[in-house]
Order: C-alpha cells, then sequence, then structure tokens
C-alpha cells in the first residue's frame, strides 16, 4: 500500500501542475451548466423541452465531466511511457497492479471533486432559477457516478497504454464526442426514439447519463435506474480488467 500511496500522490501532484485539468476538469463543466441553463431559459414554455433544466442538466453535465478525466488519464500514462518513467520505474519493486492502482486513484479522486463542484455549482443555478433541485438525489448521484467514473479511467488507462502521448488524445475525443452526443446529453434520446435511441442504447454512455439523473431526482424504477446502474458497473468492470491485462502484457514486453 505504501507503493501504491507514494505513486498515486506523484499522479496526483501531476495533474495540480497542469492548468489544462483545472480548465477541462472543473471549469468546462461548469461553463456548460451555466451556458445550457441561458439556452432553457430562452426556450419557450410551450415547447414542452426540459432535457437544459438544471434538474435534468446537472446529471448529464457530470457525466461529460468524467469524460475529461479519461483524457487526462490517457494523458499521463502515455506521457510516462514516452520518457521512459514507467521502465525505470518497472525496476522497482513495484508489481504491474500497483502501478494501475496508483493511476486509478488519483484519478478517482479528481472525478469526485469534479462532480461535487459541478453539483454545487448546480444547486446555486437551481436557486437563482427557482427550479428544485434534490440536495439527497445529489448526494446519492455521487455515489452512482463511480462505476461511470471507473468506465472511462478505465478507458484512459487503456488508450494511454496502447499509444503514443499523440494518437491517444485523439481516441479520447472521439469517446467524448461519441458520450457527450450518444449519451443523450444534448438531446432527450427516448423522446427521439426511432434508430437513434437503438444506437444510444448499444453503447454504455447512454446508461451512465440515465443512471445519473434518475438518481438525483430519486427514481428508482428498474428501467429508470436499476438497469442502467448495473449495465454501467458491468461495462466499468469489463473495461478496467482489459485496460490492467494491455497495461501488463505492455509491461512484460518493455520488460523483455
Amino acid at each position: 500500500m505504501n507503493r501504491i500511496s507514494a505513486f498515486a500522490k506523484r499522479n496526483f501532484k501531476e495533474l495540480l501542475r497542469d492548468p489544462l485539468s483545472y480548465i477541462f476538469c472543473l471549469g468546462f463543466p461548469i461553463i456548460m451548466l451555466i451556458v445550457m441553463t441561458l439556452v432553457n431559459e430562452s426556450i419557450p414554455a410551450e415547447a414542452g423541452m426540459t432535457i437544459f433544466r438544471i434538474d435534468n442538466l446537472a446529471g448529464g453535465i457530470a457525466v461529460f465531466g468524467q469524460t475529461f478525466t479519461m483524457l487526462f488519464t490517457a494523458l499521463t500514462i502515455s506521457k510516462d511511457r514516452s520518457g521512459a518513467f514507467l521502465v525505470r520505474m518497472y525496476a522497482s519493486p513495484m508489481k504491474s497492479g500497483d502501478f494501475i492502482a496508483g493511476y486509478i486513484f488519483p484519478m478517482m479522486l479528481i472525478s469526485i471533486i469534479q462532480c461535487v463542484v459541478t453539483y454545487t455549482a448546480g444547486l446555486v443555478i437551481a436557486l437563482i432559477t427557482g427550479v428544485e433541485l434534490n440536495i439527497g438525489g445529489l448526494l446519492l448521484s455521487l455515489i452512482c457516478l463511480v462505476p461511470s467514473s471507473v468506465m472511462f479511467i478505465g478507458l484512459g488507462l487503456l488508450f494511454g497504454t496502447l499509444f503514443n502521448e499523440k494518437a491517444a488524445p485523439g481516441f479520447c475525443s472521439l469517446v467524448i464526442s461519441l458520450g457527450s452526443f450518444l449519451g443523450g446529453i444534448w438531446f432527450d434520446a427516448e423522446s427521439t426514439g426511432g434508430v437513434m435511441l437503438k444506437i444510444c442504447k448499444v453503447l454504455p454512455f447512454w446508461y451512465c447519463t440515465k443512471t445519473a439523473r434518475s438518481s438525483t431526482a430519486l427514481k428508482f424504477g428498474n428501467d429508470e435506474f436499476v438497469i442502467p446502474l448495473v449495465i454501467t458497473a458491468v461495462c466499468a468492470a469489463a473495461v478496467t480488467v482489459i485496460a490492467s491485462l494491455a497495461f501488463r502484457s505492455k509491461m512484460k514486453a518493455d520488460l523483455s
């Protein structure tokens, strides 16, 4: 545990030294909350469109923010690999599991802080706009967002392991785009229906968003909450296992 703790602290400090981590992980989600709230205020009430109302928007933006933890995980690992830092570290007593945990733990902390900041901003906006936002639901959502956070960090671990520091951000950007659009953050996939909804249901991002929104609204139906949460957790476990196996394989290849 001492080895993991030391390595995790090093990675956390690296993130804190990067100003882009503050912009994308903390600043950008808040900006999107404000911008989309202004968009919602300009939509006529007769339209019946509530996707950008803060009680629906907060959970979606929390998931959107998590996609950037994937980006910074991939960047951190790919830079360590390209700079031969990891190769030198392989000579230490640390095992592959220690490295994996050392990358995942600080990013989980960043993700939790990010969600807290997003929901705090959401509460302020709710007070200003006069929309009711359940504090208990927001606290519950922080727990329910853990699987989606693990999934995105796992994707970052996978991309950072397989690709260099130039290619990894490109793959992350693709996932960020897919996650935000096909995750139903910017439109109501269920109201759209048809082929678009079927595509959304094939990918895990829609279930992440649905879990976040249902938990903040304290809706616990099977289709609304239970099934999306289970699917997200299964995807998170699968991605983390695949990423861990890829990291271990790459580690053995670098040592041979």
